[in-house]
């Protein structure tokens, strides 16, 4: 088992990274909580594979579990979804005691740190994050949220975790789709911060089931150094309040945007990316210097893992550029863009312009 120890204004906690360590997780979480009982929120496609030993481990150390199950996907991310759960945890009895853990990918992170964050005006959280995105980006950070009506995070809160377990061999159950869409957050950390990351992530993956060895070693190697990238960049500017934390963003304005369109639940987060990613190089070779040849590196790593690099002729582009104007990093009606210099060095651009945007899109 790896540690990562995460600081974060005054929020310090640990990431423990290895395989088979659900049947831990009570004794991990007792070392840092005395209340009793707690809300399991679990997406329901990973309640019959790991609920009951998260659930088992916890009771055999003195906790109360309530399981909560909820059908994942970005539609679960919505105020209705957590005005519900928060209901369900009064009527079963939680209290300030008590403390959440989340069981699934990313939109589950997402949505119980944001239910952590809420209920009785905070109560502490565990993230157990079972998707190879979530374990190598959103399960640090302290970002939660629901989406609206009008775009994607716009309604959220700073609540970091108490404590992140990322068990890898979660990761075995994933269907192949899943399990490609987290190669998009990491190809997308050697871009903004380290050349070498992305060259090994720029070649086909060799993190695979049946090669036992890359898989127990290689892989918690690869995780860890994802997240002691995001985890040094949110050390560093916590609340975005300088230009270092947004530099993760890489990708996600366009990216976000495209998700929208689309409608929530018809692409993944990781094929948005990726194609965000896609037009934050074209924008970066207009306005950053990126080369034309980096550019097409950016675009063949992503297709070595199968993510989407074009958009269907019929896309409803017209929604994406709705979506823009009301994207988080628009100030004052000019956006703060990440570009890409060179792989390995990113900044934040206030250069860019709405006709940029629409020529990355139109390249996509």
């Amino acid at each position: 088992m790896t540690a990562i120890k995460l600081q974060a204004g005054q929020h310090p906690y640990e990431v423990l990274i290895g395989p088979a360590l659900l049947e831990q997780v009570g004794a991990l979480v007792r070392a840092r909580f005395a209340g009793k009982k707690c809300a399991v929120i679990a997406d329901a496609a990973v309640v019959p594979l790991f609920a009951e030993p998260v659930c088992r481990s916890l009771r055999a150390e003195g906790f109360t579990p309530e399981l909560f199950p909820v059908t994942g996907g970005e539609t679960a991310k919505s105020m209705r979804q957590a005005t519900a759960l928060c209901e369900e945890m009064s009527a079963t009895g939680l209290d300030r005691t008590s403390f959440v853990v989340s069981l699934g990918g990313g939109v589950i992170g997402d949505l119980a740190g944001f239910v952590a964050a809420i209920f009785l005006r905070g109560i502490p959280y565990v993230s157990i994050p079972t998707t190879l995105l979530a374990q190598v980006d959103s399960c640090i950070g302290g970002k939660t949220g629901v989406n609206s009506a009008a775009g994607k995070n716009l309604i959220g809160a700073f609540h970091h975790p108490a404590l992140v377990v990322a068990d890898t061999a979660t990761l075995r159950t994933l269907p192949e789709r899943i399990w490609r869409e987290g190669f998009a957050e990491a190809i997308k950390h050697g871009i903004i911060r380290d050349p070498q990351l992305f060259e090994m992530v720029a070649q086909p993956c060799s993190f695979q089931p049946n090669d036992e060895a890359n898989w127990k070693v290689a892989l918690p190697r690869f995780i860890e150094r994802n997240l002691r990238i995001k985890a040094e960049i949110v050390a560093a500017d916590e609340r975005e309040h300088a230009d270092v934390r947004s530099l993760l963003n890489f990708g996600h304005t366009i990216g976000h945007a495209i998700e929208y369109a689309a409608g929530y639940g018809s692409i993944l987060h990781g094929e948005a990316i990726s194609l965000g990613m896609v037009a934050a190089a074209h924008v970066s070779v207009r306005r950053a210097g990126l080369s034309l040849g980096e550019a097409e590196k950016i675009a063949a790593a992503l297709r070595v893992h199968q993510l989407p690099t074009t958009l269907p002729a019929d896309f409803p582009r017209a929604k994406i550029f709705q979506a823009l104007q009301r994207d988080k990093k628009f100030e004052q009606g000019r956006i703060r863009f990440v570009v890409a210099h060179e792989i390995g060095r990113a900044s934040i651009s206030g250069e860019v312009r709405m006709e940029d945007l629409r020529a990355a899109v139109d390249a996509l």
